[in-house]
């Protein structure tokens, strides 16, 4: 019987080079090869998570390589050994240990291991009051906007697209995935539907700034908008100044966003997430309800866009500008 049981399955990774399981899984036979294959492949569908998880699964079992440990002698204890030396921050630990916990159940449920060893493994306490991504100012956005060329294409496409992030607090990863379907105009208004990560799509309307950017860039661009799924924001083709039919990409967004905070003169230390910062801020701070701007910037909980608001900040270096020493 021996002769028929399968190989270990190969094909669950997207990295070319981290096609092989790790030698306990291997020696644990089928049932871990197909536990392992199914966690990685059919349960994570978001590849971020995919790829999070799976860094810290191998981070893990390279540690316990060593020691010889099988699959099913790993015990609570040295789980949370691994922890105790792991070099990582708080939020990197809480993440690798939801990535053990949630592996060592599907192993239980496979017949691999009696018990889940991470299960009664404590996580340290962490507690957000206020997201690190630094804000950009409204002084700053207008410098930024004010800086930025309207008579050459790419100019077009980077005003547009900066505009987009501060009239909207889109996330660079929704903007990236926009194409000319999702420019609607229904008649009163124009729209953005926008398919953001979770798989939620929302709608909001275009302000009439951000709307004229964007058609007297889509004007500009001419045949590369001839289709509907054609990308609101295409690439150049090197420094030719010719549009292409693939779109920006995330990190094509972030570069093209530091070279002009550096042509503004504005600080670079700034990023695409800075004016969802900016967003949230200020609409707060105008007294708009919390329930509408959480659902402009697609948060599933309220207390996310909290994290964003910066106006506590604000009041805490008042208060230690009046301190008398």
């Amino acid at each position: 019987m021996s002769d028929l049981v399968p190989p270990p399955p190969r094909s669950h990774l997207t990295a070319p080079g981290e096609m092989v399981l790790p030698a306990c899984v291997t020696e644990a036979g089928p049932n871990a090869w197909f536990a392992w294959d199914e966690f990685f492949c059919g349960m994570l569908a978001n590849p971020h998570t995919r790829r999070a998880y799976t860094r810290a699964a191998r981070d893990f079992f390279a540690w316990l390589a060593p020691t010889g440990t099988q699959l099913p002698d790993i015990t609570p204890g040295l789980v949370g050994r691994y922890f105790h030396q792991h070099p990582g921050s708080i939020p990197s630990r809480k993440l690798a240990l939801a990535a053990l916990r949630a592996l060592f159940d599907v192993l239980v449920q496979r017949h691999v291991m009696l018990l889940n060893p991470a299960a009664s493994v404590r996580g340290e306490k962490y507690r957000v009051i206020e997201g690190k991504t630094p804000e950009i100012t409204v002084p700053q956005a207008r410098s930024l906007l004010a800086s930025i060329e309207s008579e050459t294409l790419i100019g077009k496409r980077d005003k547009a697209l900066i505009a987009m992030l501060a009239y909207t607090g889109a996330r660079v990863g929704a903007v990236a995935r926009l194409r000319v379907r999702d420019l609607q105009d229904d008649g009163t208004q124009w729209l953005l539907r926008f398919r953001e990560k979770g798989g939620q799509e929302r709608e909001i309307p275009v302000r009439y700034d951000l709307q004229e950017l964007l058609l007297q860039f889509r004007r500009a661009a001419g045949p590369v908008h001839a289709t509907k799924d054609a990308p609101v924001f295409p690439s150049m083709a090197g420094r030719t100044g010719q549009l292409t039919h693939k779109p920006l990409s995330g990190n094509d967004i972030y570069r093209m966003l530091k070279r002009r905070l550096g042509t503004a003169g504005v600080p670079d230390r700034l990023c695409p997430h800075s004016f969802r910062v900016a967003t949230v801020t200020d609409l707060l701070a105008q007294k708009v309800p919390l329930e509408d701007v959480q659902y402009l910037v697609g948060h599933a909980d309220p207390r996310t866009t909290r994290l964003y608001d910066r106006r506590q900040q604000k009041v805490s270096r008042n208060i230690v500008e009046r301190i008398s020493i």
